[in-house]
């Protein structure tokens, strides 16, 4: 996976189909780094969860890479990823990689979905060109953060 030998369990789940702990697992890992990680109080829960596929990595029964998926049409014209994270304790050992690859090939392979957006912050600009993703807005603040479009044709 892109250099790093990353020993990860992959589970994908319809909202539906959550049990309440990794749900909770869910929110809190998402608000611990959101919210309290980037100092930025905002409403974590949108109403998109149950529209969204829930990626969850876990290393050693841990929650320490999430993402959410979405079929075209649903948050975004184009299929997407969103809430992208990785748990603060484990960045740059390879899971950043090995989520976003494990994302792009679910939405590929079990979506049928080619072109992806992606709503990203600015600051991870680089990381996801890395992976084929091309600014198409400029850049915008949403909830404080300096972000911008991006979009991959696959």
């Amino acid at each position: 996976m892109r250099g790093f030998d990353v020993v990860i369990d992959w589970t994908v789940k319809e909202f539906q189909k959550l049990t309440i702990d990794e749900l909770y697992d869910i929110i809190s890992l998402r608000i611990e780094v959101f919210v309290v990680e980037q100092k930025c109080p905002y409403q974590e829960l949108d109403g998109l969860d149950q529209k969204a596929y829930h990626l969850l990595g876990r290393k050693d029964g841990e929650l320490v890479a999430y993402s959410r998926l979405f079929e075209k049409g649903v948050a975004a014209q184009e299929a997407s990823i969103g809430r992208v994270i990785v748990k603060e304790q484990v960045r740059r050992e390879g899971y950043g990689q090995a989520l976003l690859t494990e994302s792009i090939r679910y939405l590929e392979e079990n979506v049928n979905e080619r072109t992806i957006l992606i709503h990203a912050q600015q600051y991870l600009q680089q990381f996801y060109q890395s992976f084929g993703f091309e600014p198409v807005t400029d850049v915008y603040v949403l909830d404080g953060i300096d972000h911008l479009d991006m979009r991959r044709r696959g």
